[in-house]
């Protein structure tokens, strides 16, 4: 999903009020006494008195509610204050709760940054989980700077190119920002990092960063060939390409991305894998599925595949704003794991829905992919998808399917290869500690002490959790790190070794010429 096809939901905040507006209304009818023309009797005094007690006893009783189980009485009228926009029935608790440092979100009052703030638990001497192997590209994600280091001025450099600059000093992060992100996407960023201070407290030395939200990397490795490459100022971004000096940090949405009602990770991968469940692979519909917004950059040539018959495919346009109107009830990710094969195209860049697909157990059909983000770059054809060729989709397309179906196990293989890695590499643990990672090693890189820079606010999860209302506040809440974990960050792999990087580099690129071979009939 790409820029064009997120929609705005401006309407939540209001909604929620007016949800909350009509619950309170409906108590007060309850517990209002009758009307009476003439002086109220004793009797009738005494219902008065006790209807007013028990009226204030109720609003007692949801004002608790409310600051102790926000997201259970959002769901009891969820149905009738949102329109049917968005369903909480399925929100997942599956977040460890644990209440050493619960938000404190008190109305008509400012909110700020608490003083007495999570402090990391004393080290135990339990064996640390070695990370994914993908961690390596953290290295070389953060290559140009090793020998000479990161100066203020390479990061100031990179002001023009900011949504916001990030300091962290001594625990505290502090933000500039120098414009708006689409929608969410920096909100949920920033909030990603304040949890990830809450889990890691004291653990990151302080550091100083450029972050940029738009859809495709932007330091173009032509303006530093050679040793200009140490020069390169360092920006951070959703994904990254050949071509381009950016270094790859985990997406906005695994926190959540309201604009499309998508949920956040742990509860979206439990509709995922229920989702998974409903139909026996085998049983899957026998042709490709792709949908989304094929506005968006080369993916109008998915619209001549569009058929079962000639090309094994079917291509759905996603009408966002009808999604809207209609409360998403046809974009439902987990509704979508009903076919054998699922196809991935990016739009402008590297696209969020890519880590969806791969979950489905669907055999992913990955039409060559330009951009990567933090995890997909281990990937391998024929291993964990099936590689298309961007110069004749629809007959690659084809030749895939075909080839599937008269390879079940195969095919089936293929797909669930795909997917383990997603469920089990890429878990939101896995998604805190690689962040931990890039951002420790980019920090040690420094070659100056980080400060506040003018302009900057303090951040914290209190500031930032407690508002605005609606499904962004509901996201925030359910994703937030109640506190320190009893675990370290898992411990890095070495960096790769120029001879097996390349030789990494090499199969893969062998792997996809097979696979040409295979369709031009020149080979099987």
């Amino acid at each position: 999903m790409e820029v064009e096809e997120q929609v705005d939901s401006s309407h939540s905040s209001s909604s929620f009020r007016s949800g909350f507006t009509q619950l309170f209304n409906t108590v007060s009818e309850k517990l209002r006494p009758p009307i009476t023309t003439t002086s109220p009797s004793f009797s009738t005094k005494k219902f008065v008195s006790a209807t007013t007690a028990s009226f204030f006893l109720v609003l007692l009783f949801i004002a608790t509610v409310l600051s102790n189980r926000w997201t259970d009485l959002t769901s009891a009228f969820a149905g009738n204050s949102w329109d049917g926009a968005f369903s909480f029935s399925q929100r997942s608790l599956d977040y460890p709760k644990r209440d050493e440092y619960p938000l404190n979100c008190t109305t008509n009052m400012t909110v700020t940054c608490p003083a007495n703030y999570p402090q990391p638990f004393e080290e135990n001497n339990s064996s640390r989980q070695q990370c994914p192997d993908y961690f390596r590209w953290i290295h070389e994600d953060l290559k140009p700077w090793k020998k000479k280091g990161i100066t203020r001025e390479m990061v100031k450099e990179l002001e023009k190119y900011a949504h916001f600059r990030l300091v962290i000093v001594n625990g505290t992060a502090y933000v500039k920002q120098y414009a708006k992100a689409f929608q969410t996407r920096d909100v949920f960023t920033l909030w990603g990092v304040l949890q990830l201070l809450r889990m890691y407290p004291g653990m990151l030395p302080d550091l100083d960063l450029i972050f940029q939200c738009h859809d495709q990397p932007s330091i173009k490795k032509d303006w530093y060939q050679g040793a200009k490459a140490a020069e390169a100022p360092p920006l951070f971004h959703y994904c990254g390409s050949d071509s381009t000096f950016d270094i790859v940090f985990p997406d906005w949405s695994f926190w959540g991305w309201p604009e499309v009602n998508i949920k956040p990770w742990v509860p979206l991968m439990k509709d995922l894998e229920e989702g998974n469940r409903r139909t026996d692979w085998k049983d899957r519909m026998p042709y490709a599925y792709w949908k989304g917004n094929l506005w968006t950059g080369a993916r109008r040539v998915l619209d001549r595949c569009n058929s079962t018959k000639d090309w094994n495919a079917i291509i759905y346009n996603q009408d966002w704003g009808k999604e809207v109107a209609e409360g998403f009830k046809n974009s439902d990710l987990s509704k979508q794991c009903t076919h054998r094969y699922k196809i991935y195209m990016e739009g402008n860049a590297w696209s969020v829905s890519e880590k969806y697909i791969l979950a489905c157990n669907s055999m992913a059909l990955l039409i060559n992919p330009g951009f990567y983000d933090f995890f997909t770059r281990s990937l391998v054809p024929l291993t964990h998808y099936w590689p298309i060729n961007a110069n004749h989709i629809c007959e690659s397309v084809k030749f895939a399917v075909d080839w599937g179906n008269r390879n079940l196990e195969k095919a089936q293989e293929i797909g669930q290869t795909g997917s383990k890695v997603i469920k089990e590499q890429v878990t939101i643990e896995d998604v805190y500690d690689y962040m931990f990672h890039v951002l420790y090693r980019y920090g040690r890189l420094l070659k100056y002490q980080p400060t506040k820079p003018p302009g900057a606010v303090e951040l914290c999860s209190e500031t930032w959790g407690c508002s605005p209302d609606g499904l962004e506040k509901i996201y925030k809440i359910d994703t937030m790190v109640p506190g320190p974990v009893q675990r370290k960050p898992c411990a890095m792999p070495p960096p790769y070794k120029l001879r097996a990087l390349q030789a990494l580099i090499i199969q893969n690129a062998k792997i996809k010429r097979k696979v040409e071979q295979w369709e031009s009939g020149k080979d099987h």
